[in-house]
C-alpha cells in the first residue's frame, strides 16, 4: 500500500485530477447504463405482460362459456394454454413449462419468466388469469410468448450503454487533464515569477480574490522573510567580521610590538592584554557558536529545572568572576540580590537556562552602580524573572532593538568593558525556542528591568505559535 502511495504521489498532477476524473466518471456513467438498461427491460416487459393479459382476455368469455380458445390470428406467436388450478393442462394440449412455483405465482396474478433447457437466451413469458367453468370449477387461462427480440434489444442497449459510459468517462479523465493543465498554468507562471525577482520587489496579485490570490500573498510574504534573513545574514555577518578583527587586530598588535622591542619590564602586561582579548575573542566565538545552533534548531534533553535554584548560582558565579562579561567589575562595586521565596520548576535544558541567567546578570552587573536584583516569580503556566539594575536604563527608542544581535544601546562603553553584542540576542533566542518571551522596561529604582516569562510545561506540549505569540508581547 505505502508503495502504491508513493507511486501515485510521484505522477504529474494533472495526471493524477485525469485519472480521478475518469475513475468517477466511469462508475457514475456505468450506473447509468444500469439503470438505463433495467429501465428499457422494465418497459419491454410491461409492454409484452400488456400483450399477454389482452391474450387471455380475448379468450376469457369462450372459457367461460365452456368452448375450445379460439385459435389465435396468423402471425400471432402467442400461446394461449387453459389449465386447472394444479397447473394440469384441460384443452387437450400437451405439457407446459410451468412449474409449481410458476403455477401459484400466476394464480396470484403474477406474471413469470420460463426458460427451455440449454436455452437461456431464449425466455418465455407467462401471464395469466382465473376464470370459472359453465360447472364452477376454476380455470386458469394462461398466455406465453418469446421474447428473443426484446432479449436482443435489452442486450444491444446495455453494450451500448458500457461502450458509450468508457468513452464518455474517457472524455472526462481528457478534460480533467487539460482543465488542470490549464489551471496550473498561472501557478507555474507564480512559481517563475518568484524565482526571477529581484530583492525588495514583491508578485502583483491576481484580480480575483481566490486561491491563486491567495498563494500570491504567501509567496510574497515568504519573499519578505527571505529578504530579511538575507539582510540579517548579511548584517551579521559583517558585524561578526568586524567584531572578531578587533581582538584579533589587538592580539596581532601586542605580539609584534612585543616581538619587534622585548621589554622584560612590560612583558606581563603584554600578555595580559592578550589574554584579555584572547578571552573576549574566546567569549565571542561561543556566543556565536550558540547563535548558531539555535538558529539550525538544535535541541537539548530537557529536564525540571529550578530557576530559583540556578537564579542563585547564576549571581554567585558572577560574584565570583566566573562569567567573562562581568570580570571587569569590582565585585565590592555591585551587589547581585536574588529573591526567590518558593522553587520555581520549568522543562527545559540547564544548560540553557545558565547561558540565559548567566547573560542578563552579566549584563546587569556592567550597566548596575551599586545594585542588581533578581527576583523569581512562579505563576500560572510560567515562571517570571526579573532582573532589575540601577543603571541608567535602556532608553526606549532602544527597547525594541535590544535584543537584536550586536546592537549596542552604549556602543564605545561596550567595546572596551568586553561585551560582544550577542548576550541579549541569545537570552531572546533561547527563550523563544522554549515558548517564552522577553522584555525590557524600566526598574523602580530607574534602572533597566529585564523580563523573562519561561513556560513551565514541557517544549513539546507547546506549539510554536504560542511560543511566538510569547514573544511578541
Amino acid at each position: 500500500m505505502n508503495a502504491l502511495r508513493r507511486v501515485w504521489a510521484a505522477r504529474p498532477l494533472p495526471l493524477r485530477v485525469a485519472a480521478v476524473v475518469t475513475v468517477v466518471g466511469l462508475v457514475l456513467f456505468m450506473l447509468l447504463a444500469k439503470a438505463s438498461t433495467a429501465m428499457v427491460t422494465r418497459t419491454l416487459t410491461h409492454a409484452l405482460d400488456s400483450d399477454l393479459v389482452a391474450s387471455v382476455t380475448a379468450v376469457g368469455p369462450a372459457v367461460i362459456a365452456g368452448r375450445p380458445a379460439p385459435p389465435r390470428p396468423p402471425g400471432d406467436e402467442t400461446r394461449v394454454r387453459v389449465l386447472d388450478r394444479a397447473g394440469t393442462p384441460v384443452d387437450g394440449g400437451g405439457p407446459t413449462p410451468l412449474s409449481a412455483s410458476d403455477i401459484r405465482r400466476l394464480l396470484a396474478g403474477q406474471a413469470v419468466w420460463t426458460f427451455e433447457p440449454g436455452r437461456s437466451d431464449d425466455p418465455t413469458r407467462w401471464a395469466g388469469r382465473v376464470l370459472s367453468a359453465p360447472d364452477g370449477t376454476p380455470r386458469l387461462v394462461v398466455a406465453g410468448a418469446e421474447s428473443v427480440a426484446d432479449v436482443m434489444l435489452v442486450g444491444r442497449t446495455a453494450v451500448a450503454l458500457v461502450v458509450a459510459a468508457v468513452l464518455a468517462a474517457l472524455a472526462m479523465g481528457a478534460a480533467g487533464w487539460v482543465a488542470a493543465r490549464f489551471a496550473l498554468r498561472p501557478v507555474a507562471g507564480l512559481r517563475t515569477a518568484a524565482t526571477e525577482l529581484p530583492a525588495g520587489e514583491r508578485l502583483p496579485l491576481p484580480v480575483a480574490r481566490d486561491e491563486l490570490r491567495a498563494l500570491a500573498q504567501t509567496l510574497n510574504e515568504l519573499l519578505g522573510r527571505r529578504d530579511a534573513a538575507t539582510e540579517q545574514l548579511r548584517r551579521f555577518t559583517g558585524d561578526a567580521a568586524h567584531e572578531l578583527r578587533s581582538p584579533v587586530a589587538a592580539i596581532r598588535a601586542q605580539a609584534e610590538v612585543a616581538v619587534s622591542h622585548p621589554d622584560p619590564d612590560l612583558a606581563g602586561a603584554t600578555l595580559e592584554d592578550i589574554a584579555a582579548q584572547a578571552q573576549r575573542l574566546s567569549a565571542l566565538l561561543d556566543d556565536l557558536l550558540a547563535l548558531a545552533r539555535s538558529d539550525a534548531g538544535e535541541r537539548l534533553p530537557v529536564e525540571p529545572v529550578d530557576l530559583a535554584e540556578m537564579a542563585r548560582d547564576a549571581a554567585r558565579r558572577v560574584a565570583h568572576g566566573e562569567v567573562a562579561a562581568a570580570r571587569h567589575v569590582a565585585r565590592s562595586e555591585v551587589t547581585v540580590r536574588v529573591t526567590a521565596a518558593v522553587p520555581a520548576v520549568a522543562h527545559a535544558a540547564p544548560s540553557d537556562v545558565a547561558r540565559v541567567l548567566d547573560n542578563l546578570l552579566a549584563n546587569a552587573v556592567r550597566h548596575a552602580r551599586r545594585t542588581v536584583r533578581v527576583m523569581v516569580l512562579p505563576g500560572v503556566g510560567e515562571v517570571r524573572v526579573l532582573v532589575d539594575d540601577d543603571g541608567d536604563g535602556v532608553p526606549v527608542e532602544h527597547r525594541e532593538l535590544v535584543f537584536d544581535r550586536f546592537h549596542r544601546v552604549q556602543d564605545g562603553r561596550d567595546r572596551g568593558t568586553g561585551g560582544t553584542g550577542l548576550g541579549l540576542a541569545l537570552v531572546a533566542e533561547t527563550v523563544r525556542r522554549y515558548g517564552g518571551a522577553t522584555r525590557v522596561g524600566q526598574a523602580p529604582d530607574g534602572g533597566a528591568r529585564f523580563e523573562v516569562r519561561w513556560p513551565v510545561g514541557r517544549p513539546a506540549q507547546r506549539s510554536a505559535a504560542a511560543g511566538r505569540a510569547g514573544a511578541s508581547e
